[in-house]
């Protein structure tokens, strides 16, 4: 590892070169670039603050912000279950290393970001958070602009980027391609200046390695199929509704929320329990929901051999990841609510139960909030809210009129 004193020195040297470019306004200074002390601009970088100083001031102090739903766009980003399975991991490093960690879209924009409080503090003062827009239209030479750009890994130290507001950090970033070998976006991991390490762009390539390798396993299906049953049933081709009886679209619903599937048995147990129903019928529902859908389920072990984008499956992915802010987008109300099938109610037990106690347990009352919508007859979601909305917030008239009406029912 660098020690800091080499870092020092370094930074100062590049201080001293952005200086004589920013001077004369992007055209590479015309005095000797060879003279004793002075330090060699990688053609890349240059290259980058050439075209950046046209229509990025160097001065300002932060990115600029997406007036779009970003919680909505990440929502359905095709990085959002890969890194959503990973988060966990990408906390960690991030946490324990004292970087904060960032994945954007194909532009540039932040749709997600991790950390510990005080790199998370320091990193939303320059808007490195989600919503910032990062590409070198919008804030000039950085790590993530660069490896989108160039569409390879890139380290951009100190006063290699453009804006001087980000002289005192070190960004690590890779781009991530999907399985069509599309840019889809691309990952960051940032710190201060002094903790320039050798070893942090392997852990982000290794990590994007591991993003794209989910890709290829959840890269959508031929037909982009798509099933939606929190709050209601219904399944789409091409954003085109396919006709399909209830019961073929608990089936469905069942087999993306379980992707190791069932035996014939369990899958028939799952949707009849115990009525005397002959596997005939399960056999014909199942045959129908393949043509209908030209879904690929197996026959020994009833499960889906493509994958199948469902809200319910993203739900549970954003809980396990611990992500209250993502389940509460994706919470729309209980599994298909009109549904008595065994395995139906308890896949919406499971997921009512694990979305009220993200929530109970978030300290944000926001949170509270959202679920009191869609839950108005639970009392405690209701008292958690005013529990923590300050005094003078006018939310809590809201709070306190959803709890007076579930108490009076």
């Amino acid at each position: 590892m660098n020690d800091t004193s080499t870092l020092a020195r370094r930074r100062a040297a590049l201080e001293d070169e952005w200086a004589r470019w920013v001077r004369t306004a992007g055209a590479p200074p015309a005095d000797d670039r060879k003279a004793l002390g002075r330090i060699m601009i990688r053609p890349e970088v240059s290259r980058s603050w050439h075209r950046s100083l046209r229509s990025v001031d160097p001065a300002r102090d932060s990115a600029p912000g997406d007036d779009s739903d970003i919680g909505a766009r990440w929502l359905e980003s095709p990085l959002y279950r890969p890194v959503t399975e990973l988060a966990d991991q990408l906390r960690g490093i991030a946490e324990d290393a004292g970087f904060v960690a960032a994945v954007t879209d194909a532009d540039g924009t932040i749709l997600w970001s991790c950390g510990g409080p005080v790199m998370r503090r320091r990193a939303e003062r320059v808007n490195f958070a989600p919503g910032g827009r990062w590409g070198e239209p919008h804030m000039g030479t950085n790590a993530l602009s660069l490896a989108l750009r160039t569409g390879r890994p890139s380290t951009v130290f100190s006063a290699e980027h453009l804006v001087a507001a980000l002289h005192g950090w070190v960004c690590y970033c890779a781009p991530i391609h999907g399985a069509d070998g599309r840019r889809l976006g691309s990952l960051d991991l940032s710190s201060t200046w002094d903790r320039t390490h050798p070893l942090a762009m392997a852990t982000v390539q290794s990590l994007v390695t591991a993003i794209e390798n989910r890709l290829c396993t959840l890269a959508p299906p031929a037909g982009g199929l798509r099933l939606t049953c929190l709050g209601a049933g219904r399944v789409t081709r091409d954003g085109h509704p396919i006709r399909l009886r209830p019961r073929q679209i608990e089936i469905l619903t069942l087999l993306a929320l379980e992707p190791g599937g069932f035996t014939p048995e369990r899958l028939h147990y799952a949707i009849y329990g115990e009525r005397p129903i002959v596997s005939s019928t399960l056999k014909a529902d199942v045959s129908h929901l393949r043509r209908a859908t030209e879904a690929a389920i197996a026959n020994r072990v009833y499960r889906l051999t493509t994958p199948l984008r469902c809200d319910a499956a993203d739900l549970r992915t954003a809980l396990e990841a611990g992500d209250a802010e993502a389940a509460l987008r994706l919470y729309r109300g209980p599994l298909l609510p009109d549904s008595e099938t065994p395995g139906i109610v308890q896949w919406r037990e499971h997921l009512d139960v694990a979305v009220r106690t993200a929530v109970l347990s978030s300290g944000d009352p926001g949170h509270a909030l959202a679920l009191g919508e869609r839950m108005p007859a639970d009392i405690e979601i209701h008292e958690r809210a005013l529990e923590l909305l300050p005094p003078d917030d006018g939310r809590r008239a809201v709070a306190a009129a959803r709890l007076h009406t579930a108490l009076r029912g």
